[in-house]
């Protein structure tokens, strides 16, 4: 077996390997670095060789990873996000002049949490833009980091392993409740909840995933009757009457004054 030299490999054959990857194909690969396909496919076969594995099933329909092939691309990843690491330390050292900084989150963290910490940003750094973009699934957050559309994203944990990740806040989960529900107590039981039709995100997004897990926990059946990815539309349903919906509290605000709010049976937080 012939001993792999990493120094022959080159950042530009890293990044052919992830634009085919994330394209599904080596011309839209080569469109979107703005080389030859010839000079892609060069870029790959040499990969291919120098590592002595197959990485990309090619066929009809594209190219496709092999299962090595995907392992190997989630290092490229790092490598990629390494370099990135690099020149922002330099631009650090020498006094950040200048740049973007684009972030990618939630209508919430964008409403509630990014002013504030924009003002300070801004204060302190001048001269570098802020760009944001906000959307409504945790997996779009991660695509934007991961095809290097966006420097930083708010997203609900977990999170890949990936990506870099800290811990800024937990949010509780509270019950909205239409205006004419009887509400008697600051927490709502199981039994009172099993009474309304629920209105939740939809079961795919990243935080709705472990809120249906403790939902599953009640010892009776919950009615969920409509699945929304808008919070503002979510209350609005509330509002007019339509059922009950669990929300974190960012997502929720601003609660109209006429919507009651209580408690989840336990404490569940985002």
């Amino acid at each position: 077996m012939n001993e792999i030299n990493t120094r022959r490999m080159k950042l530009s054959q890293i990044n052919a390997l992830l634009a085919v990857a994330d394209c599904g194909n080596f011309s839209e690969a080569a469109l979107q670095l703005e080389m030859s396909q010839s000079a892609v496919s060069h870029a790959i076969a040499f990969l291919e060789t120098e590592l002595g594995v197959q990485l990309f099933h090619r066929g009809r329909h594209g190219a496709q990873l092999t299962p090595v092939g995907e392992r190997i691309v989630i290092h490229g990843r790092q490598i990629v996000r390494s370099l990135e690491l690099m020149v922002k330390e330099a631009d650090a050292e020498k006094g950040l002049q200048g740049g973007q900084v684009r972030i990618v989150t939630f209508r919430s963290v964008a409403t509630h949490i990014l002013p504030s910490i924009i003002v300070k940003f801004r204060s302190r750094f001048p001269k570098i833009a802020v760009s944001i973009n906000e959307v409504y699934y945790t997996q779009a957050v991660e695509e934007s980091l991961r095809s290097g559309k966006a420097d930083i994203g708010f997203v609900s944990l977990p999170l890949s392993d990936e990506f870099e990740t800290r811990e800024i806040l937990r949010d509780k989960y509270l019950v909205l409740l239409p205006p004419i529900a009887p509400c008697k107590n600051a927490r709502i039981t199981w039994e009172e909840l099993a009474n309304y039709p629920l209105i939740l995100q939809p079961a795919e997004t990243a935080c709705s995933i472990p809120l249906r897990k403790y939902l599953a926990t009640s010892e009776f059946p919950l009615n969920i009757d409509y699945e929304l990815s808008e919070d503002s539309t979510i209350v609005s349903m509330v509002t007019q009457g339509l059922g009950a919906a669990i929300l974190p509290r960012l997502a929720a605000e601003p609660i109209p004054a006429k919507v009651k709010v209580c408690s989840l049976p336990a404490d569940f937080e985002g």
